[in-house]
């Protein structure tokens, strides 16, 4: 199999065919596009989502809590805590995982979660740093958002600029070689996207202004991402690619190592479907958040990606754009 996420076809005829379906408590359960559990505590609702950070060696603290908090707050719901697991190779020092585990604090500490506890190992399983984090957070049984919960009609807005966590992880990762294509003060900038990477904020605003759903954008990028909220609410959608905000240096990146920013892992952009498009980006950009409109879904059940008079099919998420480079 490629290096990358699971393609949706195998999770759906190996992994979700293989899980019990036993407990009534359990509302939100494994499907496509859906970023997150939940299970009924009454008055209330738990939210809970896992990840590793497989893809990146630096600042791999840093997204791992951002990447995990993301998913919970796709549904809403502010995140109170994380499990974090962190698997060390042999010849891990105590100065790195020293600097991961400050990473992980710091990060936790600017969105306001605590680290609740979790596992750290020595192992050869592994031949860099893996870390594994899970999410909880509450909300009213009442509030909770799914992306199974988009409808047609509804408008798609993303939140900031396509592909800003591979543009990061590509700067990090790639930073000799891009200064001498691109220059230190581009690079720097792609870097710093990093700190940009939390939708913490985004989605607890967009739930309290009136989005019915909305989906981290994380492996397959904007495109993946859309192609799941539809697969998730059984809509189809008409998405405007001229639309799409990709910064600069994102594209300059991008076109260095001719990758699709489109399909570029994008973390710290949060796609959310909404009766009132223009009303949802007057109230994030009042917040301070960058939104923009990029397409509105339909009852047609096709996934179409629009360029000036051409219009094609976005197909089914493929292993991410990230890993042509790292």
């Amino acid at each position: 199999m490629d290096i990358g996420k699971v393609p949706n076809s195998i999770l759906e005829k190996i992994v979700f065919k293989n899980l019990r379906r036993g407990r009534s408590e359990v509302i939100i359960r494994p499907g496509i596009g859906e970023d997150c559990s939940a299970i009924d505590f009454g008055e209330y609702t738990c939210v809970l989502s896992s990840d590793p950070i497989t893809g990146a060696a630096k600042e791999i603290g840093r997204l791992a809590v951002h990447i995990c908090c993301n998913d919970v707050a796709s549904c809403g719901v502010e995140p109170i805590g994380l499990l974090v697991t962190v698997l060390c190779p042999p010849e891990a020092s105590e100065q790195e995982l020293e600097m991961i585990m400050k990473q992980l604090s710091e990060s936790a500490a600017s969105i306001n979660v605590d680290i609740l506890g979790g596992h750290t190992e020595i192992t050869t399983a592994v031949t860099r740093f893996v870390i594994t984090c899970t999410a909880v957070g509450r909300c009213m049984r009442d509030k909770l958002i799914t992306t199974s919960g988009a409808k047609a009609g509804d408008y798609l807005i993303m939140t900031k600029h396509a592909g800003l966590e591979g543009a990061s992880i590509i700067a990090h990762e790639k930073e000799g070689e891009l200064i001498d294509e691109l220059g230190t003060e581009a690079v720097n900038r792609a870097k710093g996207f990093i700190h940009d990477i939390s939708v913490v904020r985004d989605g607890i605003e967009a739930a309290d202004f009136g989005a019915n759903a909305m989906h981290d954008v994380t492996e397959g990028g904007i495109l993946g991402a859309v192609w799941e909220m539809c697969e998730a609410s059984g809509n189809g959608a008409d998405i405007y690619v001229d639309k799409i905000p990709v910064d600069t240096v994102t594209k300059q990146i991008c076109d260095f190592y001719s990758i699709d920013p489109l399909k570029l892992i994008s973390s710290g952009s949060m796609l959310i479907s909404a009766p009132d498009g223009e009303g949802m980006v007057k109230h994030l950009k009042n917040s301070g958040i960058q939104a923009t409109i990029i397409g509105r879904l339909n009852n047609t059940g096709k996934k179409m990606m629009i360029s000036g008079d051409k219009a094609v099919i976005i197909p089914p998420p493929a292993p991410d754009e990230l890993y042509k480079v790292v």
